[in-house]
C-alpha cells in the first residue's frame, strides 16, 4: 500500500511549508503533483512558489501554462498527474481516489483550523482501514517531528 504522511502545520502556512518538502523531492530526482483545493489558492500557491526564497527556485507548472510533461512540479485541482508524478501533495481538504498510483502522499492540514483538524482525522481513519502505511509529522520549533 501506499505510504501517507500527515503533515500538521501549527507554525507556518502552507505556502512556507510546501517549498521545502518539495525542494526535497526535486533533490531526489522525483517530481511532485500538487491538488489544492480551488482555483484562487491555485493561483496563490503558483505565484508564491516562484517567489519562496527556500528553496529559491521550483520548476513548477499549471494548467494555464500547459505542458506537464515538462514540469517537475505540478499544481492541479484535479485528481490526476499529467507530468508522471510519483509524490502527491494534498492541501486544503483534497483528497485523490487513487493513492496507490503514487509511491508517497504528503497531506497537509491547518491544524489551527478546527474543521480542517476534524477532516484531517477522517481522512487518516479511513486510509488506515484501506491499510495504507501512515505517518505523522507535527512542526516543531526545528522543523518537521515525526510522532507516533
Amino acid at each position: 500500500m501506499t505510504e501517507i504522511g500527515f503533515y500538521h502545520l501549527t507554525r507556518t502556512a502552507l505556502e512556507v511549508a510546501l517549498p521545502k518538502l518539495l525542494g526535497r523531492v526535486l533533490a531526489t530526482g522525483g517530481r511532485a503533483v500538487v491538488r489544492v483545493g480551488g482555483p484562487e489558492r491555485l493561483s496563490a500557491l503558483d505565484a508564491a512558489l516562484w517567489t519562496c526564497p527556500d528553496p529559491d527556485w521550483l520548476p513548477h507548472g499549471t494548467p494555464a501554462a500547459g505542458d506537464p510533461d515538462l514540469q517537475p512540479i505540478w499544481l492541479t485541482v484535479e485528481d490526476d498527474a499529467p507530468n508522471g508524478a510519483r509524490h502527491l501533495f494534498l492541501a486544503d481538504g483534497a483528497e485523490t481516489a487513487r493513492p496507490e498510483a503514487y509511491d508517497r502522499v504528503f497531506d497537509l492540514f491547518d491544524g489551527n483550523d478546527p474543521a480542517a483538524l476534524e477532516a484531517a482525522r477522517d481522512r487518516w481513519r479511513r486510509a488506515r482501514a484501506a491499510g495504507h502505511a501512515l505517518t505523522y509529522w507535527q512542526q516543531g520549533p526545528n522543523g518537521w517531528m515525526k510522532r507516533e
